[in-house]
């Protein structure tokens, strides 16, 4: 089989660090092109093909393994010529547009350069991938030449792709051919059989272990089309053709479905609209319909699964736009609700997943994550969320289905989240192979005393005490509706005393800011970074720590110009090329903004708006990665990339449409009230346009228009018993 050169390994992970990703690939300078479908997600160049060694990220995937390494096209042994590849957001489709360079074929006859034209289209759906290849000659004559595929799966779990080493591997079967197809299979170590089969339309001329090729030959002006379907698992093959029609009609369908029961955002500004469009269809690409109901898997390629923080995020930004997003988000966290206590999956009964995986190192062992518990805000983030959607939507049904899991989750916050009874809320793994630190700031070197000192456990991190706080207000908020008034006031005055004595330990009088967080010694973290936003999320903060947190974050020593930095450049650990200190997270400068909204913060809402906005100009494809790097803006000069930045990302995805809802400081409460507190439109657009926008069974468009000083709410259409009203 052809092989790439192997790039420089990565150095081996520390017992910190051992669950990062240590790929030695650069993700952002390559430009893949990425397409989801339930389970499966692929990974291509922008020529459409794979050609993977060891850790670089390209491949089909399916279940957490990569059951393509190879596809590669060639023409007469050349690689064709690249005219334009883009994504169909319509269907999730990878369109290619290749032609050719200066050939000979096999006969030794001469082909003219760009006389033939190679159209590529590729998808995934139901456990399986597609490629439709339309070619056609331009020429006045007759041209005979061979297309040929180079194939292979090498059957790496993804963690062995983001780096990790292992000693021993599961045997790979010799492949098994026939006129029109090959087969891959894998014996893992977890004792499961993992094949990969694929199959041609028409019958090539020549299909070997790793390699099809046809001869082709084509008239002037005709064109012929080549289909090639690959099965992943217990997916059975089906004749390509049409199930390669029946498959993209399916995926087209699904879309326009979608599409059609949301809203419909514009504004005065293409650049922006262009923006939500591929947020929408990112974030539309990584929700995969699950038993319970859609939920948004985090992120390409590395985060490809149900992360409870990132899924519940998503579905927090989202919640204005498609409540149906949260429904299935909390039904299906629910189901995955710890309910025995197992200390290698940090688990305890009632808390909410962190994470899940299907390969083979998670079913051995190897890593944790099978269903692995170890992040402390999944849980106060679940309740909160609940609380959030009913507030949304008025779906007393689904609340109740959620209760007991709700009551379930308050208990583990009561009962394991104060770990050392102090009345404040903290993490400590309790499996060494586990993450260290388990706050979305993840990483090993995350938390940290101002002296560059790592904290030690448990920790209590600022967010952790507002995520609570909001979690104790949405019991109290669900209970009252329920019918239990006493219950609720004990959840409010819980909620009211955690805020009090918060304001009291937590803000930092001579930083202006809170403190990242207290270490198991309760000697704080004098630490300025973003989590500090995170407080204003949910109400725990006072006006005057609001106003000051925001005056803190906005100083350039953390607005970066493109964005608010995870840690302040002034800070011991800082480094912009960093994943956590010093780094730019769009989900996490949304979630702050947030923040300012509900403070009425307006001013401070849209620069970073307005930064993110420019950002995303430079961002291929205008993909919001998961993050970037936190170097300071010049003139003439966009952002600089992470290298192994996930990209989509769920959250990152979705972080443009909650800015929507802080710019506007809309809120939305079923069943039939439309507020907007201080809505103010930034400078680069005039104008801006929700129709069909839901609250309980009714829809109203508006029009949001900046007129002289003051923004206005236009009502185009609505139903009069709708409550829309504006604070300015």
């Amino acid at each position: 089989m052809e092989e790439r050169a192997i790039l420089s390994q990565p150095e081996p992970a520390g017992p910190e660090d051992q669950h990062q990703v240590q790929s030695a690939s650069s993700i952002q300078e390559q430009e893949l092109r990425a397409v989801k479908h339930g389970d499966a997600f692929a990974l291509f160049d922008q020529h459409g093909d794979i050609a993977a060694d060891e850790t670089a990220p390209e491949g089909v995937y399916y279940r957490d393994t990569r059951h393509l390494s190879f596809w590669r096209m060639t023409i007469c042994g050349r690689t064709p010529m690249l005219l334009g590849s883009a994504i169909d957001d319509r269907v999730d489709a990878l369109i290619v547009d290749l032609t050719n360079g200066n050939l000979t074929n096999r006969a030794g006859k001469r082909i003219p350069k760009e006389v033939l034209h190679f159209g590529r289209i590729k998808f995934l759906h139901d456990g399986k991938a597609y490629e439709r290849l339309a070619v056609r000659n331009f020429d006045d004559c007759e041209h005979c030449f061979s297309i040929e595929f180079t194939l292979g799966s090498d059957f790496r779990d993804m963690f062995e792709v983001r780096g990790a080493h292992r000693e021993k591997r599961g045997k790979q079967q010799e492949p098994r051919c026939s006129e029109a197809s090959v087969e891959y299979a894998y014996t893992g170590l977890d004792d499961i059989i993992r094949r990969t089969a694929l199959s041609f339309d028409p019958v090539p001329d020549a299909v070997s272990s790793h390699r099809v090729r046809f001869e082709v030959v084509l008239a002037p002006g005709e064109r012929k089309i080549f289909y090639t379907m690959a099965a992943f698992g217990d997916a059975e093959l089906e004749e390509p053709a049409r199930a390669y029609l029946e498959a993209y009609r399916a995926l087209r369908e699904g879309r326009r479905d979608a599409l059609e029961s949301r809203p419909v955002i514009g504004s005065s500004n293409t650049s922006f609209d262009t923006m939500v469009a591929r947020s929408i269809a990112d974030v539309t690409t990584l929700t995969t319909q699950t038993p319970q109901g859609p939920a948004a898997y985090a992120g390409i390629p590395w985060y490809c699964t149900l992360f409870g923080r990132d899924s519940l995020i998503t579905a927090l930004q989202m919640l204005w736009y498609d409540p149906s997003l949260a429904r299935g988000t909390l039904l299906r966290l629910a189901e995955l609700q710890a309910r025995t206590d197992d200390p290698v999956a940090d688990a305890e009964v009632g808390k909410i997943l962190h994470e899940t995986r299907h390969g083979e190192m998670a079913n051995t062992g190897e890593v944790p994550f099978r269903h692995y518990y170890g992040s402390v805000d999944s849980t106060p983030l679940f309740v909160h969320l609940a609380g959030e959607y009913f507030r949304r939507t008025g779906d007393e049904d689904t609340i109740d289905r959620l209760w007991p899991h709700l009551e379930a989750a308050t208990s583990w916050i009561d009962r394991s989240g104060d770990r050392d009874g102090d009345g404040f809320f903290e993490y400590g793994r309790r499996n060494e192979n586990g993450l260290r630190n388990q706050g979305w700031k993840d990483s090993h070197d995350a938390i940290s005393h101002a002296d560059g000192r790592l904290a030690e456990g448990p920790i209590a991190l600022v967010e952790m005490q507002a995520y609570v706080y909001g979690a104790w207000q949405a019991m109290g908020d669900l209970a009252a509706a329920r019918g239990g008034g006493t219950a609720a006031g004990e959840w409010w005055d819980r909620a009211a005393d955690l805020k009090s004595r918060f304001a009291d330990t937590f803000f930092d009088s001579e930083m202006g800011c809170y403190i990242l967080a207290l270490d198991g010694e309760k000697e704080p973290c004098r630490v300025v970074s973003s989590n500090a936003g995170h407080a204003l999320l949910t109400g725990i903060a006072t006006k005057e720590h609001a106003e000051a947190v925001a005056a803190r974050l906005l100083k350039s020593d953390c607005f970066s110009g493109w964005g608010i930095r995870t840690l302040s450049r002034r800070e011991k650990r800082y480094n912009p090329m960093s994943y956590h200190n010093g780094s730019i997270w769009p989900h996490d400068n949304a979630l702050i903004a947030a923040g300012f909204a509900r403070y009425g913060l307006q001013e401070a809402v849209n620069k970073v708006f307005s930064a993110l906005f420019e950002a995303s100009f430079y961002f291929d494809q205008q993909r919001f990665p998961e993050l970037f790097c936190g170097f300071g803006r010049k003139f003439g000069r966009g952002p600089t990339l992470y290298p192994v930045a996930c990209a989509p990302q769920a959250w990152s995805s979705a972080a443009p449409i909650y800015m929507i809802q802080a710019m506007l400081g809309m809120s939305i409460e079923a069943p039939d009230q439309v507020r907007f507190r201080k809505p103010r439109l930034p400078e680069v657009m005039s104008q801006l346009s929700l129709d069909r926008l839901t609250c309980g069974a009714e829809s109203v468009d508006l029009d949001v228009r900046e007129m002289g000083p003051a923004t206005s709410v236009f009502v185009r259409r609505g139903d009069e018993a709708l409550d829309i009203s504006v604070m300015i």
